[in-house]
């Protein structure tokens, strides 16, 4: 929102003054400041989230379920924020193999002109990645509790233990991109851990819980497993587009189940309670795990149509000259593709 100051016609928007005596200014430090604005926008955005989530769930790290329930612990708010992280993850996984895969079938002429966007693509990944990461663990640490109980400590610390694994995949994958003595496949190693060590993690995180909870629990340690499980088959079988696939949409299903999860467990926007110990409720998140799943690969199926669209347009009008070439680059390039 912009406002006037003063006769001397002076805006400001919020964020400093762009017009005015201000203005040359702004436009010589614009260049200079847009870099560590790229990088400090994810951080704030990303720490409001998490603070609004904290005021949704108004009983802060405790919320009671259904009658003669015990409280359960944590918050919506330390589920929602690593379930953005994770469909964020996928999602960018999902569109960076289209993007690859669309450009070799429909600009193969044009496709040496975008292998230096790939490789920025493969580092701006490992440093936004690991933002979130730090992300996750300040605002775990900023928005604990002041004096909690020694369960709630080491539930807390099982969070920490996989942001730390997955901080890990993050610096080694900004180490592989840089260094060139570090094997590319270490990227693929980490990740796998990550994921069978969140899996493991929160397999042994429900202890004393109830049916409910448990379960949900296990589903999302499914999700997990299978996405670690894939993962490492990548290191048998490099540059298999399905498995690429597959494992972008275990890992966005696990970061919808952890919305799902947040709103059995601790229901922020109001309504009945989940009642944790009803065998109904368990059949039916069975269920809701698939549709979960299936509403992933609707949407991933949108996605892919957009970026096909978005990349044929684009290189019709950029390559206008070869874009008739690349149906006999195609036919003549494809047994050789397939040996």
């Amino acid at each position: 929102m912009v406002s006037r100051d003063g006769e001397g016609g002076a805006c400001h928007n919020g964020f400093g003054y762009v017009g005015g005596v201000e203005k040359s200014l702004y436009t010589k430090k614009k260049d200079k400041n847009w870099t560590s604005a790229v990088f400090s926008y994810p951080f704030y955005f990303s720490f409001k989230l998490f603070e609004l989530l904290k005021l949704i769930n108004m009983n802060n790290s405790e919320h009671t379920i259904g009658v003669n329930s015990p409280k359960v612990m944590g918050d919506f708010g330390g589920h929602a924020l690593p379930g953005a992280f994770f469909i964020t993850m996928g999602l960018w996984w999902y569109i960076k193999i289209i993007l690859l895969y669309t450009y070799k079938k429909q600009a193969r002429i044009c496709y040496l002109q975008s292998k230096a966007f790939f490789q920025r693509t493969e580092n701006l990944e490992g440093i936004v990645f690991l933002g979130m990461v730090l992300t996750g663990v300040t605002c775990m640490q900023i928005f604990s509790e002041s004096k909690e109980s020694q369960l709630n400590k080491l539930l807390r610390f099982h969070h920490l233990t996989v942001y730390l694994f997955f901080g890990l995949w993050a610096l080694i994958n900004i180490l592989c991109f840089n260094i060139r003595s570090i094997p590319v496949f270490l990227t693929k190693l980490m990740l796998a851990n990550a994921f069978l060590v969140n899996a493991f993690i929160f397999y042994n995180h429900t202890h004393g819980r109830q049916m409910v909870d448990i379960l949900v629990h296990q589903l999302l340690c499914l999700a997990s497993f299978l996405a670690g499980l894939v993962a490492f088959l990548e290191l048998l079988f490099t540059k298999s587009i399905v498995l690429e696939l597959l494992r972008s949409s275990l890992t966005i299903l696990q970061g919808s189940w952890l919305w799902q999860l947040g709103f059995v467990l601790f229901t922020p926007i109001g309504g009945p309670a989940w009642d944790l110990n009803d065998h109904n409720n368990s059949l039916f998140l069975i269920i809701c795990f698939c549709w979960h799943y299936a509403v992933t690969y609707i949407i991933m199926g949108v996605v892919s149509v957009a970026v096909t669209w978005v990349v044929k347009w684009k290189v019709k009008n950029l390559c206008p000259s070869e874009f008739g070439l690349l149906k006999n680059a195609e036919r003549d390039e494809e047994s050789e593709e397939e040996m």
